[in-house]
């Protein structure tokens, strides 16, 4: 009994951290494809790291001017604590000068730090969650159907991701950190990865952030960000499935919006910026302070 007590309360932490708990078997080799792709499903894209299900290079979209991003010099990930060794070595071969953690310390704290190759430096830069992490751990352990549905159902939990997306933009800490995460992007000079937890949420925003600041189409940045859902779809269910045997939900279908990125999501964060700085341009420079020159770094480091 003991030992079915400690499973389930990881479930439910794993839960309260959006982590997977049940990762894909994934191969050690890495492969980033010389050829430039624009889909964000383009072969190549999604990296094979044991311990990892959603993890991508952001190269080969296409920007206005016909450009492309570089293969090889950003990634985007979950959390990096439960690599696998197999994993750590598969990291090391992207031959990363930086990792970039925007998760919060409690998150830190729960899940682990990261495992990381020799030589690769941590650098934290902690987005709030809005107290998610402590919110969902709190709904799922409570066991109440129908504290669960009024906290989750109707389409609470859509709004409460909403929210959480228009506080990326509105709480000061999480421009700055988030600025600073572009500025270690734009002068870094081996290749770098950034992510959070499930690599969904506050990697998502950043990685849109990113890509549509050195000239690629919005739309096309909406697609990498969709394809988490691709990608975390086994893993997310699985958990269900676990909260459900284990007696925790008896609608673990509630925690879908949470588990999801979505479009309207990512507009929350996107109108947010425009509301409050009255265009991209502006939230770029004067809500993430990023300069003329970090900008132009950002470019010449990223596309070719």
């Amino acid at each position: 009994m003991r030992s079915v007590s400690r499973a389930v309360g990881a479930s439910v932490l794993a839960l309260a951290l959006a982590v997977t708990v049940a990762p894909v078997a994934a191969h050690a080799a890495i492969t980033t494809p010389a050829q430039t792709v624009s889909g964000a499903g383009a072969p190549g894209r999604v990296l094979s790291v044991p311990g990892l299900v959603n993890a991508r290079d952001l190269g080969g979209y296409t920007t206005y001017d016909g450009k492309t991003t570089k293969w090889g010099t950003v990634y985007r990930t979950e959390t990096l604590s439960k690599l696998t060794p197999d994993g750590v070595n598969a990291l090391g071969a992207l031959g990363l000068g930086k990792v970039v953690d925007l998760r919060t310390a409690p998150e830190i704290s729960a899940d682990g730090t990261d495992k990381l190759p020799a030589g690769v430096a941590a650098v934290a830069r902690s987005v709030d969650d809005t107290s998610l992490f402590a919110f969902i751990g709190g709904v799922v352990r409570s066991k109440d159907p129908v504290y669960q549905q009024a906290q989750l159902g109707n389409g609470a939990a859509e709004e409460r991701m909403r929210t959480l997306y228009k506080g990326f933009v509105t709480n000061p800490a999480n421009r700055a950190a988030l600025g600073a995460a572009i500025k270690d992007v734009a002068n870094s000079t081996k290749p770098i990865a950034f992510h959070c937890s499930a690599g969904k949420d506050r990697t998502g925003v950043l990685a849109d952030t990113i890509l549509r600041a050195v000239g690629v189409p919005a739309s096309t940045s909406e697609q990498d960000y969709l394809l988490s859902n691709s990608l975390r779809a086994a893993s997310d269910k699985a958990l269900r499935d676990q909260v459900k045997a284990a007696g925790y939900m008896q609608n673990p279908d509630l925690l879908i919006p949470l588990q999801e990125v979505r479009g309207d999501y990512l507009a929350a964060f996107r109108d947010q910026a425009v509301a409050d700085y009255g265009s991209f341009g502006a939230f770029l420079t004067d809500g993430l302070g990023l300069s003329a020159s970090d900008l132009l770094k950002l470019r010449s480091r990223t596309v070719s």
